[in-house]
């Protein structure tokens, strides 16, 4: 959904603020960060329980302004990134979410293997954002 700004821009609205405050509560796992694109703190966040916590909390402040950088950044468009981030975070060891995105080859490899052994899991935790944008810039 695209949103006019004060400036009279259109902006995308690609990431949710509610699902970014759902995440959070798992955000001791970096699992906010990696929705809204932040892989490498999302990852910091994992090992080190949102660094210890600290991190953690703070984010609670930084989420609108994460929300805000995401949907600057990426492509909205017929995929919806809230819900494909819900099958990953959820059932992606099922492979849910490739078959979502239309990858079904990649989706029963998941489905046999346990998300390719939780590396692939792993792989679309870094790179969901950007394979949902380029599925809307390809039927954009």
């Amino acid at each position: 959904m695209n949103v006019q700004n004060p400036a009279n821009h259109e902006i995308n609205n690609t990431h949710s603020k509610i699902m970014g405050y759902l995440l959070w509560l798992f955000g001791f796992l970096g699992a906010h960060r990696f929705y809204y694109g932040k892989p490498i703190t999302g990852t910091l966040w994992f090992f080190t329980f949102g660094l210890l916590g600290i991190g953690w909390l703070i984010d609670l402040f930084l989420i609108p302004a994460m929300d805000r950088e995401a949907d600057l950044r990426f492509r909205s468009g017929q995929t919806d990134y809230s819900l494909a981030w819900v099958l990953l975070t959820f059932l992606g060891i099922f492979g849910i979410h490739r078959f979502y995105l239309g990858k079904w080859f990649t989706g029963i490899i998941y489905l046999l293997t346990g998300g390719l052994f939780l590396i692939g899991v792993l792989y679309d935790f870094w790179t969901l954002n950007d394979q949902i944008s380029l599925k809307n810039a390809e039927r954009g």
